[in-house]
């Protein structure tokens, strides 16, 4: 794209989708108002989560299985860009389950039964984007400071 160009909302949603293989639900907002933020989001995005010495999939992974170890609702939609990077219902599963055992040996950590309901979570997730459903990760904001 053209750095002349002063991309739309739409155009920005379409070029994060086809660089970063999702739009985070808070740039459906900001790309609104303001969508250099969008596309300059996308451009870093892209400069740490590019294939690199480790494949966008497995990197995916890894952000998927981190929130899964920290009960972090809104980190493991990165289940969605890693099933669209070639991710299989069985690696999320086994990437969500090093996650599940990260919560319950890191120090502080919130345990294996609560990150066991964040691993099962994606794995639904990742079936149902492999079979085209409708799918979400998160309920719809509530404004109540982030309380899942």
């Amino acid at each position: 794209m053209s750095e002349d160009k002063k991309m739309t909302p739409d155009e920005v949603n379409q070029y994060m989708m086809d660089s970063m293989l999702f739009v985070p639900r808070m740039f459906k907002v900001i790309n609104q108002v303001n969508p250099l933020a969008g596309k300059t989001f996308a451009d870093f995005y892209n400069s740490m989560w590019a294939d690199g010495a480790l494949s966008r999939k497995i990197k995916e992974l890894i952000f998927m299985a981190g929130g899964v170890g920290y009960c972090s609702p809104r980190c493991i939609v990165h289940v969605y860009p890693a099933v669209k990077a070639g991710a299989t219902v069985e690696e999320v599963f086994e990437a969500a389950a090093i996650g599940m055992m990260l919560g319950g040996f890191v120090p502080g950590g919130p345990g294996i039964p609560y990150c066991f309901e964040y691993a099962y979570k994606c794995v639904q997730l990742a079936q149902q984007i492999q079979a085209g459903e409708p799918w979400e990760y998160l309920p719809p904001p509530k404004w109540d400071h982030g309380v899942y």
